[in-house]
């Protein structure tokens, strides 16, 4: 791949990136406190987008990602913190502004941690390698990132960023919290039985049919989604407008984890590891992507 194309395909992802959260920020911020003029939720899109490609810089000298995810995880935290500051300058956070606040801030130390941990077991992301070698194709996955954690952060930065008092919880706030604690539970057991699986000697080489990994290919995936879902649940009694645009989110989150990013590349790694073994194919067969069956597969 030539310089020229590097520089194409990069310049491409920042414009496209940088179009969408002007986009997103624009429609979702007729209601949000003004911060020197800009509104606040602009000021979280480019604070998301800045800490990335600060990030790159040494990221790119050091041609390493294994600071990726826990700069991931500490940019939900720092957006999060500005957007309450920022709705702070109206009124005082209420219960719905803490509340989502601190469930995000939950699911992002968990899941940073968590992959931050793993990365520097295994010493480094295969996703990376064609990447990191060259700086300008290196800006992708950071501008991605940016753009991953405004879009799903969208909901709870209006929430937090509104002019005004907020309406009294009600019971879509405690649905919500019901859908994100059920997300949060399968994410975290399915990542749990995973690295346990991983950890056994006899198990190296093989792909994980154990727990919740023999009702979906892709339980994990299945909680990331339904917790955002949750979290999209608190914006319901709040909403006006054009800040309904904020439920990209979850829709953002499923399409990207089942149709570009998520469940396709894994599935192709799957297969050409063990495309042709046959109990491979029976399990890929009988077991749904996401969406889990009842009943465990029988082995």
């Amino acid at each position: 791949m030539g310089i020229s194309t590097d520089l194409q395909r990069g310049a491409m992802v920042v414009a496209i990136t940088l179009s969408v959260m002007g986009l997103v920020a624009g429609a979702t911020g007729a209601n949000s406190v003004d911060i020197r003029g800009v509104s606040g939720v602009a000021c979280c899109a480019a604070i998301a987008l800045g800490i990335q490609w600060l990030a790159w810089i040494p990221a790119s000298l050091k041609r390493t990602e294994r600071f990726y995810d826990l700069v991931g995880g500490l940019t939900y935290i720092a957006v999060i913190i500005f957007s309450l500051w920022a709705g702070s300058q109206s009124e005082p956070p209420g219960h719905r502004e803490l509340i989502v606040s601190i469930l995000v801030v939950i699911w992002s130390i968990r899941l940073s941690s968590f992959l931050f941990l793993r990365i520097h077991r295994t010493g480094k992301d295969g996703r990376f390698d064609n990447l990191k070698t060259s700086p300008v194709r290196f800006i992708i996955p950071w501008s991605l990132q940016g753009l991953w954690v405004f879009i799903t952060l969208s909901v709870v930065v209006v929430i937090n960023s509104q002019s005004g008092p907020s309406p009294d919880l009600s019971i879509w706030d405690g649905i919500g919290l019901t859908v994100w604690i059920i997300g949060f539970g399968i994410e975290v057991l399915a990542d749990s039985q995973k690295a346990t699986f991983n950890a056994k000697p006899e198990n190296q080489g093989r792909w994980i049919d154990e727990g919740l990994w023999a009702r979906s290919r892709h339980p994990n995936y299945l909680g990331e989604i339904l917790l955002w879902t949750g979290i999209a649940c608190f914006g319901i009694p709040c909403f006006e407008g054009l800040e309904m645009v904020a439920w990209i989110s979850p829709l953002f989150v499923y399409l990207l984890l089942t149709k570009i990013s998520g469940v396709p590349i894994l599935d192709e790694r799957c297969l050409e590891r063990w495309g042709d073994n046959p109990d491979y194919q029976r399990y890929r067969s009988e077991t749904p992507a996401l969406i889990p069956h009842l009943r465990a597969r029988k082995r």
